[in-house]
């Protein structure tokens, strides 16, 4: 490692590798890496924090999303070694407080906002990100924030109406409205749903299993 008046110059070793040390959630982290390595694949292999997803590559999809400085970057198109003396962000490092969620993480819960997940840590740090530099954004950022963002279950409905929580009220359409209301009532039916399936379940069973069976007694 070389260094001058304004510019730090990682040398890599015998190996091609470079030693970096990362500050990531808020922690200084020492990594071995490729000079052409991206961040995703650092985050992933060398520190085992999977918040960050692999999914295109290309910086299309927002899986990989993280923050860096705050600012939310495609990790999948971020070289490791451009990130030294950045603050780095992911899922894992999100500051709930007392109650462990964050507010942005707290309202996608209550909502529903995912299906299969996996692309839900980048739509949250996208929208932390917005926060962080607009904290009363308008319905119109909350879509530019998401634009590089993709849910191939198509969860939208549901993440629209979590994101709603964060905008000004006097900004949210009379669609984006009816929206979230028809989000809240889909929870809710799944909810019923759920429920309604743990009681056949349980009465199958009552059905099916004996008595002294379920209460551990000899046959």
């Amino acid at each position: 490692m070389s260094n001058d008046e304004d510019t730090l110059v990682l040398l890599p070793d015998e190996d091609g590798d470079v030693q970096l040390t990362l500050n990531v959630n808020g922690h200084q982290r020492k990594v071995t890496a490729r000079p052409t390595q991206p961040l995703l694949e650092v985050l992933r292999d060398e520190l085992r924090l999977h918040g960050a997803r692999s999914g295109c590559g290309v910086g299309i999809c927002g899986a990989c999303t993280v923050l860096r400085d705050g600012a939310a970057v495609n990790s999948c198109l971020t070289l490791a070694g451009l990130c030294a003396d950045a603050e780095i962000t992911t899922i894992e490092g999100l500051d709930g407080g007392e109650d462990d969620l964050s507010p942005v993480q707290d309202a996608f819960l209550r909502h529903r906002a995912f299906q299969c997940s996996y692309c839900t840590s980048g739509f949250i740090l996208a929208l932390e990100a917005l926060l962080l530099r607009n904290p009363r954004p308008t319905e119109k950022d909350v879509r530019d924030a998401f634009s590089g963002q993709v849910c191939r279950c198509g969860s939208y409905t549901q993440i629209m109406a979590a994101a709603l929580e964060f905008v000004a009220g006097e900004s949210v359409t009379e669609e984006s409205a009816a929206l979230e209301s028809t989000a809240e009532s889909a929870a809710e039916e799944a909810a019923a749903r759920e429920s309604s399936g743990a009681s056949v379940a349980g009465s199958i069973a009552d059905e099916l299993v004996p008595g002294d069976a379920k209460a551990g007694g000899d046959q």
